[in-house]
């Protein structure tokens, strides 16, 4: 086999790591220009019509919309800018993309002075005396981080960077880059060699898991009398949406997420259960408490998922756990676990499903009986109808706006979450109508993620309406989004729970209050002031109305809702996790 080269001809470096990027199919990246990664921008003008480049006003926005991308599309998403700024303020995505596993690139510079790096230094990560140490600084948050000093060792990098982001358990790459390796030529004689990039990553399928470790898991599943399946944000990575509803409806198994999988799993379904564990539902935790065999899939089972390992929820000593990840390291980590799956969720979830298939299924009794438990379930907990949800209370509770924005949606509109007490109670009664269609920050739960996550999801899927909701401390940490909204014609629309405090501070200092209260800001104000709609709302009857022109605008709009302080993350904390929360109160 005769193998090409990357190039025909000379090029200069940052060239040549633009069409790197445009041939591994990555056709947007998110950043603001400054110190030597000025060469690479002026590399990706002149590939505007296969790379959308995304000004921001701040790389935090940048970090956040490359971590969505990355997690929805499967390919690295790219935040782009100078050294110094991007360790300052772009690691709200960085550390999302890092504990939830998303491929993402960071690509900077060392804002180094060549030749005068070792000497009296301005803004300069070299690591030399005087000088800040940017790979040290970037490698506490990355999955690896690379330094290019060279030309040819610049475009490698690039591509090595790529195949590290995606390679088994996905993550963020740092690249960072000496000017002296960005100012030179690269060529087909260059050496070492240049290749395409394709010729660096894996193309095939993801390897299938052990046969004999997916029969016994199988047999398991099959005799279980209440099995459930705990699917996290591993699922959505693989995009495995079809493979688990497939296998659940195969078992009749309900299915239950972690907050962070929040959304691989219609709760629109009959088999849905919706969220487990510290602010689940009732229904959830009961549901898992009660299961003799737990299928885990995807999930590294954090302490907010097992209520801090309450064994009167998860117990392995009276459970028969199942965990399938693609890293071994995360399977029997929490828990030991009798069979462990090593392999992509959608390759490992087929072939439970064929191997199920091909010894004979279960009953039809027995899924009958399933399926019942969770209607009596639902009887017994309440599923996602508070009676909050009919209140006309003013201030507006945070239950009614949850219950008019799922009327005003479609199945298909994207929800993006802030952190804070708004994300807890959209966890608890915002129902998902289809997988695919919730995400939020609960990996390093960041204030300021809803609004530079709805504007990614918004260019990548142009044609859906995308709602974030935050409140609003989230909405003044990245409301500078809006202007990336107007500037980029991005049209959002963002739901503010404005309740005038940090609702989650607050209520936890139990009367104690300092540093958790705002002055009674216009939001809606301030979004007319950039150029987008603006539209203040203080009476429940004025949301169904509101909600449905912003959906059909088609320009960026914010709603500022006045919403009630009363309802507290208490009201939706699992009483198994109260007991160890009251404690650690009381030691404060």
């Amino acid at each position: 086999m005769v193998r090409e080269g990357l190039l025909k001809e000379e090029v200069s470096v940052p060239e040549a790591i633009v069409r790197v990027l445009e041939e591994t199919g990555i056709d947007m990246v998110f950043g603001m220009p400054g110190g030597n990664t000025l060469l690479i921008f002026d590399a990706l003008y002149d590939h505007r019509s296969a790379i959308r480049t995304v000004l921001v006003r701040h790389e935090s926005l940048a970090s956040v919309m490359a971590e969505v991308y990355g997690r929805l599309t499967g390919k690295p998403g790219v935040a782009i800018g100078q050294g110094a700024f991007m360790l300052a303020n772009a690691f709200l995505g960085t550390l999302e993309a890092r504990l939830g596993c998303s491929p993402m690139l960071l690509l900077a510079d060392l804002s180094d002075n060549s030749p005068f790096s070792h000497h009296a230094p301005y803004q300069a990560g070299t690591g030399e005396y005087g000088t800040w140490d940017a790979r040290q600084s970037f490698a506490g948050v990355t999955k690896l981080t690379m330094v290019a000093q060279e030309p040819v060792q610049a475009v490698q990098s690039t591509q090595l960077a790529i195949k590290h982001a995606l390679a088994g358990e996905r993550g963020p790459v740092a690249l960072l880059y000496h000017s002296t390796s960005l100012k030179g030529i690269v060529g087909p004689e260059s050496r070492p060699s240049l290749y395409p990039t394709q010729s660096y990553l894996s193309s095939s399928r993801p390897l299938i898991a052990d046969e004999t470790a997916i029969e016994a898991a199988a047999q398991a599943l099959a005799k279980a009398r209440q099995p459930v399946i705990i699917a996290g944000n591993g699922v959505r990575i693989s995009q495995a949406y079809k493979e688990l509803q497939t296998l659940a409806e195969l078992i009749g198994a309900p299915v239950t997420t972690t907050a962070s999988g929040k959304g691989v799993f219609p709760e629109t379904h009959e088999l849905a259960v919706g969220v487990f564990g510290n602010f689940g539902l009732p229904l959830a935790n009961a549901i898992v408490r009660e299961a003799d065999v737990v299928l885990v899939v995807g999930s590294k089972l954090s302490p907010s998922d097992t209520i801090n390992e309450n064994p009167r929820l998860l117990n392995p000593k009276r459970q028969i756990m199942i965990q399938t990840d693609i890293e071994p390291k995360n399977a029997s980590w929490t828990f030991p676990c009798e069979h462990v799956i090593i392999g992509d969720a959608s390759v490992t979830l087929s072939q439970l499903t064929e191997t199920i298939r091909n010894s004979g299924g279960l009953s039809h009794e027995t899924l009958r009986l399933g399926r019942e438990k969770i209607a009596e379930g639902r009887r017994e907990y309440g599923y996602f109808n508070p009676p909050e949800f009919g209140s006309n209370e003013v201030p507006i509770l945070p239950q009614r706006i949850i219950a008019e924005l799922h009327k005003a949606v479609s199945a298909d509109t994207f929800i993006t979450c802030d952190a804070g007490e708004n994300r807890l109670f959209m966890t608890h009664y915002f129902q998902t109508k289809r997988a695919g269609t919730f995400i939020q920050p609960a990996s390093i739960g960041g204030m300021g993620y809803a609004i530079p996550a709805a504007l990614a999801v918004k260019l990548i899927d142009p044609n859906r309406q995308v709602v974030a909701v935050c409140s609003d401390g989230g909405f003044v940490m990245s409301m500078n989004g809006l202007v990336t909204a107007y500037e980029e014609r991005i049209p959002i629309v963002t739901v503010v729970l404005n309740n005038r405090a940090l609702g989650w501070v607050k209520h936890g200092q139990k009367g104690r209050t300092i540093a958790s209260e705002f002055a009674d800001i216009d939001h809606a104000a301030i979004a007319r002031a950039i150029g987008c709609r603006g539209v203040r709302i203080e009476e429940p009857g004025q949301l169904r109305g509101a909600l449905s022109e912003a959906l059909t605008s088609n320009e960026p709009t914010v709603l500022d809702v006045v919403t009630s302080l009363k309802p507290s993350y208490e009201d939706v904390m699992s009483p198994l996790a109260k007991p160890l929360w009251e404690s650690l109160e009381e030691k404060k």
